[in-house]
């Protein structure tokens, strides 16, 4: 299962493949920097389609950080290569390609290593920024991520000729941290909303041992302390035996020993679903009386948006993102109130479910290009 950032990846490689502008890629290893040109990027979308890297070859299976498909696909990208470089030598290896639009639309390569060697006349930097929430719930991070995350903000902030936000709560709360740290403004902006890929509905891929004859409720994302899910486990713990179904997608994260210990033990009603294709995720959530979103922050959050545009209710916290992108279509409660959700999840469970939904009209990513390139 793609994450939403490989989704908004994958989107700017297909749009600037369908142009006629000369295009190429730039992939950062542990050893260095590879260049792809067109049919190396067209190759690369081919490759995530099919799912098919071919061998990894030696060179590759030296990254034991790497899990085996990741090993397969770093392989597949040194094959198709045209040019390589090592880290230092970033600038050796665009010389020669002319003026340089340089999007970066993922934050792993937010550094000022990365970002420089495109800062000089006739290149143009634009940097995709997320979100800020490593720096607005620094406890629920990573080890060690906090300071580092803070290091790729301030490159963004310092060397992108614009900055590109995925919603106007995103660039708010960017606002809001340059003038609390009393930083240099940004050079320009844009606010562009992500677009919903509506992956196509694959009853086949749902695990055959899933009751869906039974009312269920979904929620999609990694398992960690920003999500929330101790909240829906303390609802589903104190529905007891008549709780409806509640499927849990998504692969456990960090930080969250106790949310794992009370999975393991087992709740009745709650399934834990991990790896699940992109089809048996858009199956489940289209027949869900609702998805379930009590997360404490989202910088967009494709799962509420997607599941509003198939017409399933979505329930979520009360965030400024979820009011900008969701309007009316979302239930907002307080994401430290389990009874307030517990008595959501009773009346909907409880409701005759139709199945006539009306569906959201979700932003595309035409809508989102013709902002951003418009604007270049």
């Amino acid at each position: 299962m793609l994450t939403g950032v490989d989704r908004v990846e994958l989107a700017y490689l297909r749009q600037f493949l369908a142009d006629d502008t000369p295009a190429f890629g730039l992939i950062r290893t542990s050893l260095g920097w590879l260049l792809l040109d067109r049919n190396g990027i067209r190759a690369f979308d081919a490759a995530v389609l099919s799912g098919d890297w071919g061998r990894a070859g030696l060179l590759s299976r030296l990254s034991r950080r790497l899990t085996k498909p990741q090993q397969a696909a770093l392989g597949f990208a040194r094959r198709h290569a045209i040019k390589r470089a090592r880290p230092r030598n970033l600038k050796v290896l665009i010389a020669g390609l002319g003026d340089v639009d340089y999007y970066t639309v993922a934050h792993s390569n937010l550094t000022r290593a990365a970002l420089r060697p495109f800062r000089y006349e006739g290149n143009r930097v634009n940097v995709l920024i997320h979100d800020i929430i490593p720096l607005e719930l620094p406890d629920m991070q990573r080890p060690n991520t906090v300071a580092q995350f803070r290091d790729k903000i301030s490159a963004a902030i310092g060397l992108a000729d614009r900055i590109i936000f995925n919603s106007q709560d995103t660039k708010d709360r960017l606002d809001a941290y340059i003038a609390r740290e009393d930083l240099d403004p940004y050079a320009g902006s844009v606010v562009a909303h992500l677009g919903a890929d509506l992956a196509v509905p694959d009853v086949t891929a749902i695990p055959q041992e899933l009751d869906l004859t039974r009312p269920y409720f979904i929620t999609v994302g990694t398992i960690e302390p920003r999500k929330n899910h101790r909240l829906l486990l303390d609802v589903w713990e104190r529905l007891g035996a008549d709780a409806p179904q509640l499927f849990i997608c998504g692969s456990r994260g960090w930080q969250n020993e106790d949310v794992f210990a009370r999975l393991d033990a087992g709740i009745v009603g709650v399934t834990e679903l991990a790896g699940l294709s992109d089809g048996a995720i858009a199956a489940l959530t289209q027949n869900a009386r609702a998805m379930l979103f009590p997360s404490f922050a989202e910088g967009f959050g494709l799962p509420p948006v997607e599941a509003a545009a198939r017409g399933t209710p979505v329930i979520c916290g009360d965030l400024a993102i979820w009011r900008e992108v969701l309007g009316d279509r979302g239930v907002y409660l307080d994401v430290t109130d389990s009874y307030e959700w517990e008595k959501a999840v009773k009346s909907i469970a409880e409701q005759q479910d139709s199945r006539a939904r009306s569906k959201m009209i979700a932003p595309s990513w035409a809508d989102h290009f013709k902002i951003v390139l418009s604007m270049t």
